[in-house]
């Protein structure tokens, strides 16, 4: 007999969802801290010292190489749909980083005592039509027999290594552009709690970046990243502190996706979203803002959009990144 994706909720199948369930980024900061190695130098072009979305080696003096790996647990019931925001949450970062994704490999770990193998088979194929879109070849990869569900993909992009898009490159006077709302994570979070299907998200969260991408690269962009699990707030403060400037945001400028603040009223708000606001609350200045907005600007995204430094047509200007503080504060939320 087999089993539809429409009789099982993945998100009951995970005590996480999606990028809600990265270990808090604080708690990372000092584990990476205490381990050598992995720090830019020579044709290691970017390493792990500024939290970028991808470690870039150069290989000849025209090409680099963009590597990473990302996968999560079920953010949504939809075994297809579920492939889909995972790959194109794993192809983001090459696009974070001004790079185009040329080949990647599967991530699976599956309970396959418990759950069906039929629905792997449709996470894969959400996984490779997303990577097909891309016009980025997906051979193979690994799996491993799992107690709890989890779905990524290892990529390889190319970049010009003259052009790469980093934390560490943003200055004083440049526009902070957004290319995706917000409220991802809350909508996520109401759908794994009531089983209620949020098109919108959906739609947000399997938008590939390319596009994004090539208009920051065509108005020489070179500071940007993506903002998924760490929130907003997050991946700002680490863009910033990788710059030394302060960055300010407009509220009243982000955008959120529809009924994201239905959520958060509702009380949907994980745990990851919580950790992020207390991670940079000591580094921002927010004084006015009520909790509730603080929580949506960290909220933690799965497959967000790119955030920028520098103004591309058609997306909304949240902020602008100033001078650098002396006291610590890297984020002011006016």
């Amino acid at each position: 007999m087999t089993t539809t994706s429409s009789e099982v909720r993945l998100t009951q199948f995970a005590s996480g969802g999606g990028c809600a369930c990265k270990v808090p980024p604080g708690e990372l900061e000092r584990v990476l801290a205490g381990l050598p190695g992995g720090r830019a130098g020579g044709d290691l072009l970017v390493g792990v010292e500024h939290g970028d979305d991808g470690a870039a080696v150069r290989i000849d003096g025209g090409r680099a190489v963009i590597a990473t790996a990302d996968f999560f647990t079920p953010v949504v019931d939809d075994a297809y749909d579920w492939g889909r925001i995972a790959a194109a949450n794993a192809l983001s970062d090459v696009y974070a980083m001004g790079g185009v994704p040329v080949v990647a490999v599967n991530l699976l770990a599956w309970p396959r005592t418990v759950l069906p193998m039929e629905l792997a088979r449709e996470v894969l194929r959400g996984g490779l039509d997303v990577a097909r879109e891309a016009g980025c070849h997906l051979a193979g990869g690994h799996s491993v027999d799992d107690p709890e569900p989890k779905y990524g993909m290892a990529v390889t992009g190319v970049a010009d290594p003259h052009r790469l898009m980093r934390n560490d490159a943003g200055r004083p006077g440049l526009p902070l552009t957004l290319t995706k709302p917000l409220g991802i994570g809350v909508l996520n979070s109401r759908h794994k709690a009531t089983g209620e299907v949020f098109g919108q998200a959906v739609a947000a969260m399997t938008t590939l970046n390319r596009a994004a991408a090539e208009a920051a690269l065509g108005t020489g962009v070179s500071c940007a990243t993506d903002v998924t699990g760490f929130g907003l707030l997050g991946h700002l403060h680490k863009l910033a502190r990788a710059s030394g400037v302060t960055a300010r945001i407009e509220t009243a400028a982000v955008p959120y996706l529809d009924g994201a603040r239905e959520a958060l009223a509702a009380g949907y708000v994980s745990g990851g979203t919580r950790r992020n606001l207390d991670w940079v609350r000591p580094h921002t200045d927010g004084d006015g803002v009520p909790d509730d907005e603080l929580l949506l600007l960290a909220d933690a995204q799965t497959s967000g959009g790119l955030l920028v430094a520098g103004e591309l047509p058609g997306h909304p200007v949240i902020g602008e990144l100033l001078p650098g503080r002396s006291d610590g504060i890297t984020l002011l939320v006016r």
